[in-house]
């Protein structure tokens, strides 16, 4: 029996984003109107100061048309391996958990990863499964208010959490701590499985491949999850009846590419099927290959150690999060496994153009691991 008590009904949120109406709802706040950004050095100083990184937004890096040309390039090389992930992913979760789901993104990341697992279950069975996309926050925990919303549409359907890829698995773990706070709070049990498309961490059970390759979508920032930024809470914005909030950067119209990336993924998901059902039965008949083992935390206590730096928050595995300190935070040094790596690419050209010095550490888990720069103190060593 439920322990939601709610005797109100949550609303609809107002449309945002520039995604198609049927390939995803924002269960987001628009804040559009209101100037939360703040300049890349300015904003590292507040994080590491401690002010959490959720209040403010970083200034959205504008890319050189260089850069956009690696984009397109990587697009068209990567776009069947990356439907081939989303493909063995959305079947390793029907064979999981049936059709009787919802799918919930976690924004930003997760979306274009979501629309791509509602496309691909739709061509492939003929589903129409409901995708939401909602915020999670590292610190602070997941959007109640959108979780209750899926829980009042969807009361019978098991909730599918989706992001894109795992770094550390921070977010895993703040989706476990979550789980059980939205049980013992309201009665509402999900579980804390997170699907994604590329897991190099070992932090899930549920993903397309474990392979730490350049997801085409990591190496843009609104302009390639619907316009939209990173998701906001703060008390004096966000009060209780409201979802967490994001802003919809509607003056970039003409430069997003968000619907371009899914549609030209979606293009291969017929010339898949059967290698993804194939892949997906295999890894649900082998529960010990899908087993979280949490194996790059290890590379993390390794450089944390050996590069003498004290909050592990400073340390970001993989080509998403070496991507995102690129673009949004003050990197002091990127680790690479070996500078030839074709996932690297765009790596090594926002290295270049930012002045950030690139450094072969062989023995990593992951491509590559983005070190920001302490604030204070100068260099970790």
């Amino acid at each position: 029996m439920s322990k939601l008590t709610i005797s109100r009904r949550l609303p609809d949120p107002a449309p945002v984003g520039s995604y198609r109406p049927e390939d995803v709802l924002f269960l987001l706040k628009d804040l559009s109107s209101i100037s939360l950004e703040r300049g890349t050095e300015d904003r590292e100083e507040a994080i590491q100061s401690g002010t959490h990184y959720s209040e403010m937004l970083p200034v959205e890096y504008q890319p050189s048309a260089e850069y956009i040309k690696l984009f397109h390039q990587t697009l068209q090389e990567s776009a069947r391996k990356v439907a081939l992930a989303a493909g063995i992913v959305s079947e390793l979760v029907i064979r999981k958990r049936g059709f009787d789901i919802v799918l919930a993104s976690l924004a930003r990341a997760g979306t274009p990863i979501g629309i791509l697992m509602k496309r691909y279950v739709k061509q492939r069975y003929d589903k129409d499964l409901p995708h939401y996309s909602l915020s999670i926050i590292r610190g602070k925990g997941i959007d109640e208010n959108a979780i209750l919303y899926i829980h009042e549409r969807h009361p019978e359907r098991f909730i599918q959490f989706v992001d894109g890829w795992t770094g550390k698995g921070a977010i895993r773990k703040v989706l476990i701590e979550a789980a059980q706070r939205m049980d013992e709070k309201y009665g509402i049990h999900f579980e804390d499985d997170l699907a994604v498309l590329a897991d190099p961490g070992w932090c899930s059970e549920t993903f397309g491949t474990r392979e730490d390759f350049l997801i085409p979508s990591a190496c843009l920032n609104s302009t390639v999850s619907g316009l939209m930024s990173r998701t906001v809470l703060r008390n004096d914005l966000i009060g209780p009846d409201d979802y967490h909030g994001a802003k919809y950067y509607r003056e970039w119209l003409t430069e997003d590419v968000s619907n371009h990336f899914v549609d030209t993924v979606s293009l291969y998901f017929a010339e898949v099927f059967e290698e993804a059902a194939a892949e997906a039965e295999r890894l649900y008949h082998s529960p010990a290959s899908t087993e979280a083992s949490w194996k790059g935390m290890k590379d993390i206590e390794q450089i944390r150690n050996e590069f003498g730096i004290k909050d592990v928050n400073l340390i970001k595995p993989g080509v998403g999060e070496t991507t995102r300190v690129l673009l949004r935070r003050v990197p002091w040094k990127i680790l690479v496994d070996r500078m030839d790596n074709p996932n690297l690419k765009h790596i090594l050209l926002l290295a270049e153009d930012k002045g950030v010095p690139v450094e072969v550490y062989p023995q990593l888990t992951y491509s590559c691991c983005g070190l920001i720069k302490p604030v204070k103190g100068g260099e970790p060593l």
